[in-house]
């Protein structure tokens, strides 16, 4: 059944109540490659309880992370499971995410894309607790065979980069069970842990996740380029371009242009395969 794009973008916000702690945050961030060297107190910022800060893409999986299922769920949005792919993420903060939280996730099909052989979803989820609004993610799916149904194509993202060497260059090694650890904070889809599946998937092994990556070039764009001050992030935005396998080392390539920094990652161990595009850090 094709996506019915008026029915979708028509369908009314669905709400849910999300409830987290200092345990998911932990969990997340070491799910993203925090903690090494485990006692370095730039690191305790992300693993002790007591120095503990939030890092604003722990936003993608506050609550199980259920965003990406919730779009494809909604109504007028009938494809194959096989056919889909995470696209893009981007997120806007609105204040700094507290360590312990419940809050009421609202979601909805802000627009489908009709890119000719595929068709983009993008699914908005706002977040507010009692104080007032958290954060706004925009999940961008991307459906293989979906697309030609005479809708509009949508903007473009694409970035050039910058035609200077950047400012800053930055290698983060991941653990080979990057993907079991990560995988524990929501995303239990057994293509980042089951290699028979992986290899179903056409995949020599189990693949990262997309969202793991984006945590961690976020970290490392932190840490690097803002003093390890998370408050500093208004926005973060990333399309994914290529696949990351667990024990790679990711290449990320940084541009500062004044509250803006672009950025691109790629895969070391495979002639710097791509892995993030159109990376785009907006902070104070």
């Amino acid at each position: 059944m094709p996506i019915d794009a008026v029915k979708a973008v028509s369908a009314p916000p669905t709400s849910a109540e999300i409830i987290w702690n200092h345990k998911d945050v932990l969990l997340y961030h070491l799910g993203i490659g925090a903690g090494l060297p485990a006692t370095d107190p730039a690191e305790l910022r992300y693993t002790l309880e007591s120095r503990l800060h939030v890092l604003p893409s722990f936003a993608t999986v506050a609550g199980g992370g259920m965003a990406l299922a919730g779009g494809l769920a909604a109504p007028g949005i009938d494809v194959d499971l096989a056919a889909v792919l995470h696209g893009g993420q981007s997120l806007t903060v609105h204040r700094p995410i507290p360590i312990s939280g419940d809050a009421t996730q609202t979601s909805k099909v802000a627009a489908v894309h009709d890119k000719g052989k595929a068709a983009v979803i993008v699914l908005r989820t706002a977040t507010a607790d009692a104080d007032g609004p958290l954060w706004t993610c925009d999940t961008q799916i991307f459906v293989k065979g979906e697309g030609g149904f005479g809708g509009e194509r949508g903007p473009s993202t694409r970035l050039h980069a910058p035609d200077r060497e950047p400012d800053h260059t930055l290698l983060r090694p991941l653990r080979e069970d990057q993907a079991l650890l990560y995988r524990l904070s929501g995303d239990w889809n057994p293509l980042h842990a089951d290699p028979d599946f992986a290899a179903r998937a056409g995949f020599e092994r189990p693949i990262l996740h997309g969202l793991c990556s984006y945590g961690v070039v976020l970290k490392a764009l932190v840490d690097t380029l803002l003093d390890g001050d998370v408050a500093r992030v208004r926005s973060y935005a990333t399309r994914f371009s290529g696949v990351v396998y667990p024990g790679e080392t990711l290449r990320v390539r940084a541009w500062r242009d004044g509250s803006r920094i672009q950025a691109t990652a790629t895969a070391v161990e495979r002639d710097d395969a791509p892995v993030l595009a159109d990376t785009v850090l907006e902070h104070t």
